[in-house]
């Protein structure tokens, strides 16, 4: 009877204990990826390739999804700010929110939905078909051929991708409040450029910099730690979209609560 009463006692500590194990493996993963990244020769042309898996290849969706967000912005900017005949600040609501939150945070998860899961799911094959153990018998570093090329791509593209997305957001914007509400063009770009600093652009440039980092990573990791088969991949896909989601989130909340 004592045993039984103790059953709940044992498995959580039995489940923090793999929790405890995993985010060490995490950790010692990303450590190794970073280890090799300092350690030449660079595979150039790996990394290339990944820059356009990750970046040119996601460029469609950050467009479509950049020009109606910021069109979303700018309606409903004309809608809530002409209620307090203050329509001239559409400009600066739309660029700020953009460059500092919006802009990183949605092309961060277009891009962990759109290649974050693809990456997931082709390491997770390659893992299960033994192709990363036959990189190993051929005296190839599967972190240096595959991990290292990936992170490096992801903190290239993310900015880049973030930058696309606020610019097509603001001439979103644009289109709404000037096009469709009236509002004069001069006042829109002029108050942009009078509330849009410099410390705005790099708060959103750092903040693409570190998901760039998170996205890649976490498809990598899980990958790498794929279970068995098809049903093993499929999990590892959805928990790397979901992982990476989260911690997009969470990062955003304490990058923004240091950053100025």
């Amino acid at each position: 009877m004592f045993a039984s009463a103790l059953d709940p006692v044992q498995r959580l500590g039995q489940a923090t204990l793999a929790g405890l194990s995993a985010m060490g493996r995490f950790g010692v993963f990303f450590l190794q990826a970073l280890f090799w990244l300092a350690v030449p020769p660079f595979k150039v042309g790996q990394t290339l390739s990944r820059i356009s898996f990750i970046g040119v290849r996601s460029m469609s969706i950050i467009l479509l999804t950049g020009a109606f967000t910021g069109m979303v912005l700018g309606l409903q900017g004309v809608l809530m700010l002409r209620r307090v005949g203050s329509e001239a600040f559409v400009g600066p609501a739309v660029a700020v929110s953009l460059v500092r939150e919006l802009g990183p945070v949605l092309s961060a998860l277009m891009v962990t939905g759109r290649a974050g899961s693809a990456l997931a799911a082709e390491l997770g094959v390659m893992r299960i078909t033994e192709q990363i153990d036959a990189l190993t018998v051929m005296a190839l570093n599967p972190m240096r051929y595959l991990v290292v090329p990936t992170l490096v791509a992801g903190v290239i593209t993310l900015p880049i991708l973030n930058w696309v997305f606020d610019t097509v957001g603001i001439f979103g914007g644009y289109l709404v409040a000037v096009r469709l509400f009236g509002l004069s063009g001069g006042t829109y770009f002029g108050q942009i450029q009078s509330f849009l600093s410099t410390t705005d652009i790099w708060v959103g440039f750092w903040k693409a910099l570190a998901f760039g980092i998170v996205i890649t990573w976490v498809a990598c990791y899980k990958g790498f730690y794929v279970g068995h088969g098809a049903e093993g991949v499929g999990r590892a896909t959805t928990e790397s979209v979901v992982l990476a989601s989260v911690l997009i989130f969470v990062l955003d909340y304490f990058m923004g609560s240091v950053l100025p």
